[in-house]
């Protein structure tokens, strides 16, 4: 069943975010408002699974939640990018390492009945080190963490992002050979 949208106006907007009333009518007949958040641009996120190193991740805190955990390295799509450039630049500015050839592994719409934001997830399984980041405001620090302590930080509730999270079980579905991502 396809909802019927008769209209939507913006609320609130920015270049990061804006907000839209959207007047829609699902199948049956009720009509309501419906709030959406619109994203202007696309994310991209780099999981580099070397396999000396392990999985390069950012140790961070999030203001919004009030939380620490890790993350893989992650921003937005600039304007006249392409995912997987905004991937490669995101990785090299937040961590001081030049991803090798990524390889999509998926995208998906993280909040797809609020949100039109979409997420674009790639991986490597080399790097090599340039300097510092250049964006050191990201993270208190860089470390690269062997799968199975990846495992363990996952299980006790350090990595708790959508888009760290999908793309680090995205990559290891794959890596059991059960199937490959879309």
């Amino acid at each position: 069943m396809k909802w019927t949208v008769h209209g939507e106006r913006m609320i609130y907007e920015s270049p990061w975010i804006s907000l839209a009333l959207t007047d829609i009518e699902i199948p049956g007949g009720e009509r309501f408002d419906h709030h959406v958040i619109r994203m202007p641009a696309q994310a991209a996120g780099t999981v580099i699974d070397d396999p000396d190193l392990g999985v390069l991740l950012l140790w961070r805190h999030r203001f919004t939640t009030d939380t620490w955990g890790w993350e893989i390295p992650a921003g937005r799509v600039d304007d006249g990018e392409t995912p997987i450039q905004a991937a490669a630049r995101e990785t090299l500015e937040e961590t001081g390492w030049k991803a090798g050839p990524l390889r999509p592994i998926g995208r998906y719409f993280p909040h797809n009945g609020s949100s039109d934001a979409v997420f674009n997830l790639f991986a490597t399984d080399s790097a090599e080190h340039i300097g510092d980041p250049t964006d050191p405001s990201e993270s208190e620090r860089i470390e690269w963490v062997m799968w199975p302590t990846l495992r363990k930080e996952i299980a006790a509730g350090r990595i708790g992002d959508g888009l760290s999270l999908t793309a680090l079980l995205w990559l290891a579905f794959d890596k059991t050979g059960a199937g490959t991502a879309p």
